[in-house]
């Protein structure tokens, strides 16, 4: 399964109809790997496996919350029999304030783990992979998956990973960015529309203050100095930077995310088009 080092990441905007013309552009343009996200379901993957005939379809992540472990080995079997080597299961724990059920979050995450390789059918671990942010979560990542795959964090988290996980296991944090050098306010209000919503969620928020951002940098939306780490907006090429500072960091590969207008549900052709010519060339 080769990722490559560049991925791209959609959200609940990409409708699902558009699932498969996001596919087979991903892979035209080069990209190793198309991130789904919003816990999807599995099944929903088949659209953007039929269009495509290599590139890796991952999830970024299913919730596990929203699953048992024998029925997420049972899809991924029916996929695997199809589509050989093409799909990676982002598994993740997600947050306190989506789950009323949620508690001991690692040890949650273990019994789902211990679950799935303990079915009829189990799904590999090698064709896993866990969000993980803290350091015991992303020690389990590599204890039991391919790797980590964190969300919503700066390159020092990268940093962090990679010394806490080694040399061996994947790492392939989330990177959002926003093309737009027509209008930087738009810009900038689509990227704090976006990080607020995730600076609400004590996972994230917590874990950003391990790396040097206090409550006043969390606080109101966010500094600039913050969304700007978070979301980078401008050219290209600006972006584009940003993206590599994870590789710099230690990541294997990065998904990158390219954030629209509220509103905005096809493929973002131009984006991906624009960001394929300056990271794959």
């Amino acid at each position: 399964m080769d990722l490559t080092k560049f991925g791209l990441w959609v959200g609940r905007s990409l409708d699902q109809a558009h699932y498969g013309e996001a596919a087979e552009l991903a892979q035209e343009l080069g990209f190793g790997a198309l991130w789904l996200g919003g816990s999807p379901r599995l099944p929903v993957l088949r659209g953007m496996l039929e269009a495509t005939d290599r590139i890796v379809v991952a999830t970024g992540i299913v919730n596990i919350w929203q699953y048992e472990p024998a029925e997420l080995a049972a899809e991924f079997a029916a996929l695997e029999a199809e589509f050989p080597g093409r799909v990676l299961v982002g598994i993740g724990i997600g947050h306190p304030e989506a789950t009323q059920a949620y508690q001991r979050p690692l040890s949650k995450t273990r019994e789902f783990l211990d679950g799935i390789a303990g079915s009829d059918r189990p799904l590999p671990g090698e064709r896993m992979i866990l969000a993980a942010l803290g350091p015991k979560m992303l020690d389990l990542s590599g204890e039991r998956t391919l790797g980590a795959h964190p969300y919503f964090t700066p390159p020092a988290h990268t940093r962090f990973a990679r010394q806490r996980l080694g040399s061996g296991p994947l790492l392939a944090p989330e990177q959002a960015v926003i093309i737009d050098t027509a209008d930087p306010d738009a810009a900038l209000a689509t990227a704090r529309e976006y990080a607020a919503f995730y600076l609400r969620l004590s996972n994230y928020a917590n874990n950003l203050r391990r790396f040097g951002y206090d409550d006043a940098s969390i606080a109101d939306g966010g500094a600039r100095s913050l969304i700007d780490e978070l979301v980078p907006q401008g050219s290209p090429e600006h972006v584009a930077e940003a993206v590599r500072a994870h590789l710099d960091a230690g990541a294997d590969h990065v998904c990158v995310q390219t954030l629209q207008p509220s509103g905005s549900s096809g493929v973002p052709r131009d984006a991906w088009q624009a960001l394929a010519e300056v990271l794959i060339g």
